[in-house]
């Protein structure tokens, strides 16, 4: 699925703490992953069926001190599937979930301004070109580090 976003970085050594914002949904997830500091390193949003492989895949590559997850649509579900699925498998963070898909839609077209045409539309009649569960994922992140809650361990 692979809808628009940042891609895998493969310079980034495997020693580098990250938090992988995580929005679980049914058909695709979104996936972010950044610094503690709530900097962004990469973001994607992926078909639900690959989402367990690739938060493996980022565990190979970082070392995830916590996945921060939504906590309406398919989070129970996902939950169970992510410990289940991962070894070792981090903390799991919830975060309440409400509105990020509005804020996420302001916040695409902060990080990806309108061109043409579409600049002359009032933003909040736009409509974003793709999916953009990974920005949700980001937001989810964002919401995590702003309540300023210690990582577990």
């Amino acid at each position: 699925m692979g809808g628009g976003g940042i891609g895998p970085s493969e310079a980034i050594a495997p020693s580098l703490a990250v938090l992988v914002g995580f929005d679980p949904g049914r058909d695709k997830c979104g996936v972010a992953v950044t610094m503690l500091t709530g900097e962004v390193i990469e973001h994607q949003v992926v078909a639900a069926a690959a989402a367990l492989d690739w938060v493996r895949s980022l565990q190979g590559r970082f070392a995830v001190a916590g996945l921060v997850l939504g906590d309406r649509t398919s989070s129970k579900l996902w939950q169970a599937q992510l410990r289940e699925g991962l070894d070792p498998a981090p903390p799991i963070l919830l975060v309440d979930e409400h509105r990020t898909s509005l804020l996420a839609r302001d916040r695409y077209w902060q990080m990806y301004p309108a061109r043409g045409l579409t600049r002359l539309l009032p933003q909040g009649l736009r409509e974003p070109p793709r999916a953009i569960d990974d920005i949700v994922a980001i937001l989810l992140v964002e919401r995590y580090l702003a309540a300023a809650q210690p990582l577990p361990g």
